[in-house]
């Protein structure tokens, strides 16, 4: 099964500088393709390309969401700033504790964050700064 590549996409979260981050690549597929897909995959019956994918949405609107301005404009913050704390990067940001912390939990289940934790408190760090998004 080779999948088709309609448009692809670079979002960049910080235009104005070259960060030593890597281009995270973000799949967009329907779900029903993208379960054909993940059973061909353990069946055995077609290998991923190394540079397929590894985050997967069923739709863009979800891509985009959680690729938000704002939450690309946190994502610059902690790149520049690296706040010791999710406490700290609310402060920064402006925003609640509260909506930072789910934020960054979001973005962390997707591979785009790193919260480490230190004690009782947790340590975010960006993952990537950029982004490609393939859409199929």
């Amino acid at each position: 099964m080779k999948l088709g590549l309609y448009a692809t996409q670079i979002y960049e979260v910080q235009k104005d500088k070259i960060m030593n981050t890597h281009v995270l690549r973000i799949g967009v597929m329907p779900y029903e393709e993208f379960k054909k897909r993940t059973l061909l995959i353990a069946q055995g019956k077609i290998r991923p390309n190394r540079n397929d994918p590894k985050i997967w949405f069923s739709s863009i609107r979800t891509a985009a969401e959680v690729l938000s301005e704002d939450n690309r404009v946190l994502l610059r913050i902690l790149a520049d700033k690296k706040p010791a704390t999710v406490t700290a990067l609310a402060n920064e940001t402006g925003r609640a504790v509260s909506n930072v912390s789910r934020t960054l939990k979001t973005l962390a289940k997707y591979g785009i964050v790193e919260l480490e934790k230190s004690g009782k408190t947790m340590k975010p760090k960006a993952l990537a700064t950029k982004f490609e998004i393939v859409a199929t």
